[in-house]
């Protein structure tokens, strides 16, 4: 009766698992944020429901629907959770049911894969060997800028996800509040056919990407750190 967090593709089907692939086949419960994205993907991987529970678990439900799916996990039964894509829990629903199953004894079990954070971080050519994830910032200007005024000291590259609706208002703050000229990188359309890293400064990155000029699809943005040095690309060796 294990609690499976499967991570989905975020845009190519190939980079999906085969355990991945297992579990979806097998669990006697799906747990999806978007039930109709979870029939498009096991329709496309030729998985059949044969009689299984697909059920929507998203931040809508996730309230009520966190107790119901634990007591499916006490009689016996498995619960895989999938996000529309990616992995479960990073800025997708989940925490909840991981608490309910950890408080009932039950076994919590990642199936690792596709997360767009780590993908954008590993090609966006700033410092990796320290980061900070913060997820989506608050829609609201105020609490946005308590938090970015926050983070502009921080030394850790920083990852935000920003809807392109957002982008072209978010990035002159970010330009304001840690400097135009901070390294940074845009990521759009991960993993799929128009995959794109636009890497610059902030101040750059801000005239490219207007309220006029929107990018499409969903977009990660990383920041260089504040004291990040070209020599901080490798972690110092530990001492003998």
């Amino acid at each position: 009766m294990p609690l499976y967090l499967v991570a989905t593709p975020i845009g190519n089907l190939s980079d999906i698992s085969e355990r991945a692939k297992a579990v979806l086949s097998s669990a006697h419960v799906l747990a999806a944020e978007d039930t109709r994205s979870a029939r498009r993907l096991l329709s496309a991987l030729n998985i059949p429901l044969e009689g299984r529970d697909l059920l929507a678990y998203g931040d809508h439900n996730e309230k009520g629907m966190a107790p119901h799916l634990a007591e499916k996990l006490k009689k016996g039964l498995d619960v895989a959770v999938l996000s529309e894509g990616g992995t479960p829990l990073v800025s997708d629903p989940g925490y909840r049911l991981v608490q309910e199953a950890i408080a009932a004894g039950v076994a919590v079990v990642p199936v690792p894969g596709p997360c767009a954070a780590v993908a954008a971080l590993s090609a966006s050519g700033l410092p990796v060997h320290a980061f900070l994830f913060r997820g989506f910032l608050p829609k609201k200007p105020g609490a946005r800028r308590r938090i970015l005024e926050a983070l502009k000291d921080r030394e850790e590259t920083l990852i935000f996800y920003e809807s392109p609706q957002r982008i072209g208002k978010v990035l002159p703050e970010l330009a304001e509040i840690f400097g135009a000229d901070r390294p940074a990188c845009i990521a759009r359309e991960l993993t799929k056919i128009h995959e794109t890293f636009h890497r610059g400064t902030l101040g750059a990155l801000a005239q490219t990407f207007t309220l006029a000029n929107a990018p499409k699809g969903e977009c990660t943005v990383l920041i260089q750190g504040a004291s990040s040095r070209e020599d901080d690309d490798e972690p110092d060796e530990l001492e003998s």
